[in-house]
């Protein structure tokens, strides 16, 4: 008797919408694709930057309150200091040959990974669908979330 195994799947939920925030769930979407697991990512609160046609080219990094920055939480919350940080890890991201946001949306998408907005988040933020990159498949409440979410391993960035 041949017992099929289920198929393994995964919901990653990006809630946070920095530079440094923002990768975790891309990777992991991008990793599970490639491993051959479905995967889809739930972005909401400010995790909708990431996927927001005006902000996705433009995300910071958080330094002040950030207990994993070396940097003093005085220096970190000056002017031009998030866009500073942003600009050396991207820097760095190329040097690496790390797709941008964009990129790794696209390649998301290319691979079979479904993307979603959060409602909630959109009405609250008063973002609209066209707000939206293409990739994006829908904007879904959080109980269609579950329903998409049943069975799978659920990951929160």
């Amino acid at each position: 008797m041949n017992i099929a195994t289920p198929k393994r799947k995964v919901a990653i939920i990006c809630s946070h919408g920095g530079l440094d925030e923002v990768y975790p769930s891309l990777i992991l979407g991008n990793a599970a694709r490639q491993s051959g697991i479905e995967a889809f990512v739930f972005f909401t609160f400010w995790g909708l930057d990431a996927i927001t046609e005006s902000k996705v080219d433009h995300l910071h990094m958080n330094l002040a309150g950030n207990a994993s920055s070396n940097m003093p939480t005085v220096l970190a919350g000056l002017p031009g200091m998030e866009s500073l940080a942003a600009s050396m890890m991207k820097k760095q991201m190329t040097e690496l040959d790390l797709p941008s946001v964009r990129e790794m949306l696209q390649i998301l998408d290319e691979s079979g990974a479904e993307l979603y907005a959060c409602e909630l988040a959109m009405k609250m933020f008063k973002r609209k669908r066209e707000d939206l990159v293409a990739p994006v498949k829908d904007v879904i409440t959080a109980g269609d979330f579950y329903d998409l979410a049943e069975g799978a391993q659920i990951i929160f960035t």
